[in-house]
């Protein structure tokens, strides 16, 4: 028996695959048992016995981390389920083709490999305090910069060496507030400043669009990512990025995801020459919205935006767990 200490739980998708393997889920279970005694008052000859105890026992049970267990035994049992961890470890599976033969998009499929979670949201409210502590020890008098000697302590340009932004025209509508905005100007520490800071929030929240992904790399290297974006909500994924993180951490460790296959990243990653108009001028409806979906996939493919990339796959998620390890010594003992 394996002991799952999930991190994730689709519990209506597996509800709704429950239902269609086995024609519902079962949410409860109830047993209950009468006796009862009656004497009645009489003539010793006359006098009727009736024993009946009453007891009633009601247990309902929450069946959730039971029913993903459940959904997996009963996919596997109907040959609807494939483990291709292995295969997935193996690059030359990779460069013949023969993952997407093995698992074609919609397939269902469970991998265990080496990943690790990523959130922007995460990653700018890191670099917004790192920035409130670099500002913190400049309002001090201490120097972050241990090249220069040019800015005595305490002496930082402006207030603690921050440098307001430029307020904008009154007649202009204050822009919407982006990740990167939380992060305060503060002098630049090591040679990182608050503008680099901004710059790679802007490229974590293009390249993995604001929520929790988990991405695995199941071959040296990164040569190949396997992502799935965990909807909020979900059983399980109640609590916020940062405890998330501060739980799980962000180096790589061994996840299992199972889910079924979205899409995988194109090979083919030349842009289209965008020409939707028709021979009378009109605009093919149908051909436009091809050559913008085939942009967007030539921007996944180069990176630039949440879309797998080849010869990776998204995965569609149902769960995300880790095995809890058994003590090898005393399960050969009590064997």
């Amino acid at each position: 028996m394996i002991l799952r200490e999930f991190l994730y739980v689709d519990t209506d998708k597996v509800r709704a695959m429950l239902a269609q393997l086995d024609g519902g889920v079962a949410e409860e279970e109830r047993e209950t048992s009468t006796q009862e005694k009656r004497s009645t008052v009489g003539p010793r000859s006359f006098a009727q016995h009736l024993q009946v105890t009453g007891s009633e026992r009601y247990t309902q049970k929450s069946l959730g981390d039971a029913l993903f267990p459940m959904l997996e035994e009963a996919l596997e049992s109907e040959g609807l389920l494939k483990d291709v961890s292995e295969e997935v470890a193996d690059l030359s599976q990779w460069t013949s083709g023969s993952i997407e033969k093995i698992a074609p998009p919609g397939s269902l499929v469970r991998i265990t490999a080496m990943g690790s979670l990523f959130d922007s949201r995460y990653t700018a409210s890191v670099f917004s305090a790192f920035a409130s502590v670099a500002l913190g020890l400049q309002g001090m008098g201490v120097n972050l910069e241990p090249d220069s000697g040019k800015t005595p302590p305490g002496k930082a340009k402006g207030r603690g060496g921050q440098q307001g932004p430029k307020s904008s025209r009154p007649s202009q509508a204050p822009p919407d507030r982006q990740l990167e905005d939380a992060i305060p100007d503060f002098a630049g520490v090591a040679g990182v400043d608050a503008n680099s800071l901004r710059a790679i929030v802007r490229m974590a929240r293009g390249i993995f669009a604001p929520g929790l992904h988990i991405n695995l790399a199941p071959v040296d290297a990164g040569s190949v990512l396997i992502g799935a974006r965990l909807q909020e909500g979900r059983q399980y994924l109640d609590t916020e990025a940062d405890i998330l993180f501060a739980r799980y951490g962000t180096e790589p460790q061994e996840w299992t995801l199972m889910g079924s296959v979205g899409s995988y990243g194109p090979k083919d990653t030349s842009l289209p020459d965008f020409n939707f108009f028709g021979p009378d001028g009109t605009v093919n409806r149908a051909r436009f919205a091809d050559n913008i979906n085939g942009f967007m996939k030539t921007l996944g493919g180069m990176g630039f935006i949440d879309l797998p990339q080849h010869p990776g796959f998204s995965v569609i998620p149902f769960a995300v767990y880790r095995a809890i390890p058994r003590d090898s010594a005393l399960v050969a003992v009590r064997g």
